[in-house]
């Protein structure tokens, strides 16, 4: 059988819109080469042509027809005039009876065509013979996917019992497989290994999450947020965990941002500490304890640390500043004291308050960001650029106190599953009577044990202030030394003598001085 041609639509009745769909692109008994193949030959047996194509890949049979990104705006007239569709099969078209029927009925109602390969002639759901070989096939798709799902649930309950990973991993983790199609052998942390060397330390999961991890904890301005890190990762290139699995997938990425709320979840997850999860909690084992199926980014008191640094805060609170300019936030009106924002070209920072009516603000004040960034840098490196810079950073402890909270927390899921009524039999008494005094016993020896507790220590890093600040990615990150040195400033209108003046911790650097000088007299 000749294959149909592809051109643009002509009005002649048969211009048909080629359809394919893939739960997962690497299938290899639907591979769009066959599809595509099938899909033109049904075409050519009607005396008709392609004038386009909807292509869903990785795109569950399950999906309405109408929700998929390719097809829907098609058969909602999104994209133009056209005849009909094409697929290699009733279940190219959906999965779920209901929505095939639909839309197969939506179609006949409109005046549409609807062709599949192995069918002669286009559907005519008028026809009982017709309607009913259609609804007959679209039962059979319906069948298998309820078949396939019900494999996928007992598949992954077993997986669970049995302690082994299934279904997606969490970014910083990969799955290692002997060869291409054999199952998980193991979880091992993603350093980077699977991308080319040009961006391996771009893509280095492991040191992306536990740089952001550490800095959070580390920032004492409450400026470093998971938001601002994500907008910190997206600039510098880093591809985001979906377009980092796609890559790894030998997908294209599709360049999609780091999200702030994501990247929260993924650090106060306790899929960080290594462990098999289901349902946001990890998988326990008959001992009552989680089990773990990779290296931990962290430990424990790690992760009680982010947990409670990233708690929520006050939604009315300030929020932290995401964007790469260097004053963004730090500069504010020497009249009012609202914050300055940048506007006109050449960009300068202006004094809003009088426009939205907040204050009678007046003169204005509006300076040239370019003068007052080149100004605050100077200023800023002469006064602190020698200093010798140190850093803060969360200390983890030297693993005792890890270990003891580990049990804690085992006994506390423990005492949350009874409390929520499991374990009243008779025989699940006596297991929790047994695993509940284990657990105690060892909490009491690893308190008697000595521990050295996690927190916060102040070290040199060998650098100064300036060579840090040289160093900085860009206009972001220099911010950041600012906030670290509690610097501002103040912009006042022309002709006031000075135009700005930087401020520490909110007061006037000459203040701060004086205030040293007088502390050291007494």
């Amino acid at each position: 059988m000749t294959q149909a041609e592809e051109r643009p639509y002509d009005g002649c009745g048969k211009c048909l819109v080629g359809v394919r769909r893939l739960s997962r692109k690497s299938d290899a008994t639907w591979s769009p080469r066959r599809q595509r193949e099938n899909v033109l030959s049904a075409v050519a047996s009607v005396g008709g042509h392609v004038i386009g194509w909807a292509d869903d890949w990785e795109v569950s049979g399950a999906t309405n027809p109408l929700d998929r990104p390719k097809l829907g705006p098609w058969l909602k007239g999104e994209r133009g005039p056209w005849a009909g569709i094409a697929g290699a099969a009733v279940d190219r078209i959906g999965r779920n009876i209901a929505d095939t029927l639909n839309t197969g009925y939506r179609l006949r109602d409109e005046g549409k065509l609807l062709v599949t390969y192995g069918h002669n002639d286009p559907w005519d759901l008028n026809d009982p013979n017709d309607e009913n070989q259609f609804i007959a096939q679209a039962w059979g798709a319906h069948m298998e996917l309820r078949a396939t799902e019900t494999r996928n649930r007992d598949e992954t309950v077993k997986s669970r019992q049995q302690g082994r990973k299934r279904g997606k991993h969490s970014y910083g983790y990969r799955y290692v497989r002997l060869h291409a199609k054999a199952n998980i052998d193991h979880v091992a942390l993603d350093a980077g290994e699977d991308f080319p060397e040009e961006i391996r330390e771009r893509e280095n999961a492991v040191a992306n999450l536990r740089n952001v991890a550490q800095r959070i904890l580390a920032d004492r301005t409450d400026e470093i947020t998971p938001h601002s890190e994500a907008a910190r990762l997206t600039r510098s290139g880093a591809y985001s965990p979906a377009d980092h699995e796609r890559v790894m997938s030998d997908k294209e990425p599709r360049g999609g941002p780091w999200d702030g709320e994501a990247l929260r979840k993924m650090l106060i997850s306790e899929a960080a500490l290594g462990y098999l999860m289901h349902a946001g909690r990890p998988v326990v084992d008959d001992e009552g304890m989680p089990i773990r199926v990779a290296t931990p980014l962290w430990n424990r008191q790690t992760h009680e640390a982010l947990v409670k640094k990233l708690a929520r805060k006050n939604p009315r609170g300030t929020r932290a500043q995401s964007g790469a300019h260097l004053l963004s936030g730090l500069s504010a009106c020497g009249n009012c004291n609202f914050r300055l924002y940048r506007t006109g070209k050449p960009v300068a920072m202006t004094c809003m308050s009088r426009r939205k009516g907040l204050t009678d603000c007046q003169p204005s004040p509006t300076i040239y960001v370019s003068y007052l960034e080149s100004g605050l840098t100077g200023w800023f490196l002469g006064t602190y650029g020698d200093h010798k810079y140190m850093e803060t950073v969360f200390d983890p402890g030297n693993g005792v106190e890890d270990e003891m909270n580990e049990k804690i927390a085992a006994r506390s899921r423990l005492r949350g599953d009874r409390d929520a009524g499991l374990y009243d039999d008779e025989d699940d008494e006596d297991w929790y009577r047994t695993r509940y005094s284990a657990l105690t016993a060892d909490i009491k020896r690893l308190r008697a044990t000595p521990a050295r507790p996690a927190g916060m220590v102040t070290r040199p890093t060998g650098e100064t202030v300036k060579s840090r600040w040289e160093a900085a990615v860009d206009d972001g990150a220099r911010r950041e030394i600012l906030n670290e040195f509690g610097v501002t400033v103040e912009v006042f209108p022309a002709g006031h003598t000075p135009r700005w003046r930087p401020l520490v911790d909110g007061k006037d650097v000459d203040e701060q001085l004086a205030e040293s000088v007088e502390a050291m007299r007494r």
